[in-house]
């Protein structure tokens, strides 16, 4: 499909990064303002007005940068979708946002505002707001680019007192004429990686390393560029995590979710079978293959059972070593399993790992 370009000055863009949040130091992310700030210059160096960039930032203490921005807070950002965005006009929109974010059971990605706290858990809807900006409530921005680097994960996993809070935006009548591309940092369930040593989002550090010069690229040859390379992070011991767009045109849509995962490896020896079982039984966990999260699962164990136990930043080589340490020890691998299960509490994962135990617990192979 042949797509005109737009002019720079025909582009609008809302751009937000959430660092800190009302709910405490727990919620810190570091990262998301820093990505912003990137974005925002890569806009200006493609020619888009600095008065047509709305900058919502709430950076941590002692990364506050030294450019005008505005408030991150629930309000603010929804008076700048509501009033501001539409009163700048024109004909192309870009929504970058950085921070935390939740799927509710309506598959609604919900991204958490700076004064969301655990029992008031202010956020926006970016389906209600994605419905408001195909309509003619907001009759410019034929063209949209929505890039949403923010955790996709369940909500009911968390384990929140309340429930989410909900406003929906308000629409008008439906209209046929507007593009709208969504990508998302992670998939469904999924995690968005983070790397708090280099202050950056994984996803938004990507994408803004394959940003073509054009204020308004080719979505498609976007999404390939940063799929391949997100594809390849695994294998760098980075937990999966594979982008998901959602592109919509006039008479056309698609809808592209990651690749199915890769067929099982052929079956080990039966020596290791028992070992295999229990270490992809732990490893079917999202927690298992993320290093923050695998960090807080030692962190429940008894001390001494992890004084000497060898650690590695690849997932798998990391639960090798802790199973191994744990079997020496009388009861460790039911240690491990009460602490597993505290952590995530789906009932199907925690069968299979309860007869992974058993199972190795019962015939663990030579040299056990």
């Amino acid at each position: 499909m042949n797509r005109a370009p737009v002019r720079p000055d025909r582009v609008a863009a809302l751009v937000v990064g959430i660092e800190r949040y009302a709910a405490g130091p727990d919620w810190d992310l570091p990262g998301p303002a820093r990505d912003a700030l990137r974005f925002r210059d890569w806009l200006l160096a493609r020619g888009v007005p600095g008065p047509s960039i709305q900058l919502h930032l709430a950076p941590l203490p002692g990364a506050e940068p030294d450019v005008p921005y505005l408030p991150a807070d629930h309000a603010s950002l929804r008076r700048a979708l509501v009033t501001d965005l539409p009163a700048l006009g024109g004909d192309a929109l870009w929504v970058w946002w950085g921070g935390h974010g939740v799927l509710d059971r309506e598959e609604h990605l919900r991204l958490y505002s700076a004064d969301a706290t655990v029992t008031d858990r202010r956020n926006i809807d970016v389906e209600s707001a994605r419905d408001a900006y195909r309509s003619d409530a907001v009759p410019d921005f034929g063209r949209q680019m929505w890039m949403i680097d923010a955790c996709r994960t369940f909500d009911e996993r968390h384990h929140f007192p309340q429930t989410l809070p909900h406003e929906r935006f308000a629409t008008g009548a439906r209209v046929e004429g507007h593009e709208q591309v969504l990508m998302f940092a992670a998939g469904r369930g999924q995690r968005a990686a983070n790397d708090p040593e280099r202050r950056l989002g994984v996803f938004s550090d990507i994408v803004l390393s394959e940003l073509p010069p054009d204020p308004m690229p080719d979505p498609a040859a976007l999404f390939a560029a940063v799929e391949a390379r997100m594809s390849a992070l695994p294998a760098s011991g980075h937990a999966p995590q594979l982008p998901t767009v959602f592109m919509e045109r006039p008479g056309w849509a698609r809808n592209i979710t990651p690749p199915p995962p890769p067929p099982p490896a052929p079956r080990p020896p039966a020596a290791g079978r028992a070992l295999a079982r229990l270490i992809d039984a732990l490893l079917a966990y999202a927690l298992m293959n993320d290093r923050d999260e695998r960090q807080a699962l030692v962190n429940e164990l008894p001390a001494s059972a992890v004084a000497r136990m060898p650690r590695h930043t690849m997932p798998r080589t990391d639960v090798v070593g802790i199973v191994r340490t744990l079997r020496a020890r009388p009861g460790g691998l039911w240690e491990l399993y009460d602490a597993v299960t505290l952590l995530d509490d789906d009932p199907g994962r925690a069968a299979e790992l309860k007869a992974a135990v058993e199972d190795f617990v019962t015939d663990p192979g030579p040299g056990r």
